[in-house]
């Protein structure tokens, strides 16, 4: 049986790697019986002083480390802030962004609001071959 992929998958994958869901996303903790825990809520005191995006990123990787070296030498207007996977904090911020709080499988820009960008992302995505057009091959 041959495995067949959406040709638009990997760009939603993308836009849940980079992106933070607007919605009220909402995780049961500990079992069944436990109470609703809303991860927008719960980490509002990160964007309440400092409304700044945060890039969460794997804290013993070298690679990662080494993009965030990039990102920050590069970022004269200290417009991100970073937070390792690992921390406490980068674990609420992942469920808050509907990731398990121990995937560290990639970086991570969690922002306040992202429901406008997202909203422009989708149309974009969904129609960039009728915006830009198509080429006959992959130049790479």
């Amino acid at each position: 049986m041959a495995l067949v992929v959406h040709p638009l998958a990997h760009l939603r994958t993308l836009r849940r790697t980079c992106t933070l869901a607007a919605a009220d996303i909402r995780r049961p903790r500990g079992g069944a019986a436990a109470t609703a825990v809303d991860w927008v809520e719960e980490t509002s005191v990160f964007f309440r002083d400092d409304t700044r995006p945060i890039m969460l990123f794997d804290g013993v990787c070298n690679l990662c480390n080494g993009g965030v070296r990039f990102v920050r030498d590069n970022d004269r207007q200290r417009k991100i802030r970073f937070e390792a996977l690992q921390s406490e904090s980068g674990k609420k911020l992942l469920q808050r962004s509907g990731r398990s709080p121990d995937d560290i499988s990639s970086v991570v820009l969690v922002e306040e609001d992202s429901f406008v960008r997202d909203f422009a992302y989708d149309n974009v995505a969904n129609n960039r071959y009728a915006i830009f057009g198509r080429a006959e091959s992959c130049e790479i």
